[in-house]
């Protein structure tokens, strides 16, 4: 098994990157959270988990030792595979997700990407008791996970969707929750490429 893979980032998309390691290219899988500290063209390390099924052997790729920790236990869910587990990840960080665990806050749970009413459920009850290096902000302080997501002015359904389709794109939920919260303040009925749109013109700073 590769415990992690150091090299330079030769290209680099929103969910997957190329990893030039002594001239042998590594496609690996990424939240939008490592895609935020790799720069094209630089060197990077990142710890890997090695997924092996009949049709394909996939990388899936971690800035910090946390993030990966978090993933493994993510992988121990029953339902949960890779892909699920990396949208979580970039959804969330790892102290507001065992937040979420210790409180027993499926609402929350069920609105990170691919998470359903059941999969909370299971979250809930298999990781309550091995989530424990996450527990705090830099504060001290975990700020409630509703605060991160609920946002009825303009529909959870739209939110959810939207900010579902700006992950896509390599956004986290760090960089969504304030662009949503100030489109939500908007006049008149939103839709979801309404949503989207402002969000995107937002993040791009125009």
């Amino acid at each position: 098994m590769i415990g992690f893979l150091r090299g330079r980032v030769a290209y680099l998309l929103a969910d997957v990157c190329l990893l030039d390691v002594n001239g042998v290219g590594y496609r690996v899988f990424i939240a939008g959270n490592t895609h935020n500290q790799l720069k094209l063209g630089q060197e990077a390390m990142l710890f890997t988990h090695t997924s092996v099924r009949e049709d394909a052997i996939q990388l899936y790729g971690f800035y910090s030792q946390e993030e990966y920790d978090l993933f493994q236990l993510l992988l121990t869910v029953s339902g949960i595979g890779p892909k699920v587990a990396l949208g979580i990840i970039g959804a969330i960080t790892p102290a507001r997700l065992c937040q979420a665990i210790q409180k027993k806050q499926a609402s929350v749970l069920v609105k990170l990407p691919g998470v359903g009413k059941k999969s909370a459920e299971r979250m809930i009850v298999e990781l309550k008791d091995k989530l424990h290096f996450a527990d705090a902000g830099d504060d001290g302080q975990v700020e409630d996970l509703s605060d991160l997501f609920a946002l009825p002015e303009i529909g959870e359904g739209v939110v959810a969707e939207a900010a579902a389709a700006l992950q896509s794109l390599g956004y986290n939920a760090q960089q969504l929750a304030p662009v949503l919260e100030k489109c939500s303040r908007l006049k008149g009925d939103q839709d979801v490429q309404s949503v989207i749109k402002f969000a995107l013109k937002e993040l791009s700073g125009r």
